[in-house]
């Protein structure tokens, strides 16, 4: 049985699953930026081509995942309620790092038997916007920028090279659309389309098909 405060031991099945795929989030002056690829993997199988892996979890919050399908789709569930709670009962929307750290803490019950799943949790509230990455055992940290997944090494040359803290969303949204068109090039995980999202304080806002060609 693992001490407390070890790292939980994985089987290769489920090291595998957390190898694949290319997620990326950006803040800016006026909000957060987030991309990934759509390509769904288990080992060297392509289970899926269209797999979704940015979900808005309220009007002002919205997740990418990398991991267990079944364990990020749950993740995404929880919090969906949890926020849509906390706006009916306290009458305000929840703040991002309290979604985080929520999120954090349930990852962290489960840290003996661990939800697959890495997270990176990006928003806007009254105090401006902010992006976290969450590791399978709970981890917290606040980033500016931040990639993840197998093709993260090369999505970070571009976004250490391109990104500047400031930026507008409209600027950095083709920078993490390219990040993860790179990763795609060369991470066989990582592939098929790029999905990318803002949210700002006029809210959570998908990228058509159509737009994200046009940057590319």
């Amino acid at each position: 049985m693992p001490s407390f405060g070890s790292k939980p031991k994985l089987d290769k099945d489920q090291e595998k699953h957390l190898k694949g795929t290319t997620t990326v989030g950006i803040v800016c002056q006026d909000g957060v930026v987030l991309a990934t690829d759509t390509r769904a993997t288990a080992g060297y199988l392509v289970a899926s081509k269209t797999a979704r892996k940015i979900y808005p979890v309220s009007s002002h919050i919205a997740f990418t995942t990398a991991g267990g399908v079944a364990d990020t789709q749950r993740l995404v569930d929880i919090m969906r309620a949890e926020t849509s709670y906390y706006q009916i009962s306290e009458g305000a929307l929840m703040p991002v790092s309290a979604c985080a750290r929520l999120l954090a803490n349930i990852l962290n019950a489960y840290s003996f038997l661990p939800l697959i799943a890495n997270i990176l949790v990006g928003g806007v509230d009254a105090r401006g916007p902010h992006l976290y990455f969450l590791d399978l055992d709970g981890g917290l940290t606040e980033e500016e920028m931040v990639a993840t997944g197998s093709g993260s090494p090369v999505a970070y040359g571009l976004l250490e090279s391109s990104f500047k803290s400031g930026m507008r969303a409209s600027e950095a949204l083709p920078i993490a659309v390219r990040a993860v068109q790179m990763a795609m090039r060369r991470d066989i995980a990582t592939g098929n389309e790029v999905m990318a999202a803002s949210i700002t304080d006029r809210g959570y806002r998908e990228l058509s098909p159509a737009e994200i060609k046009r940057m590319v």
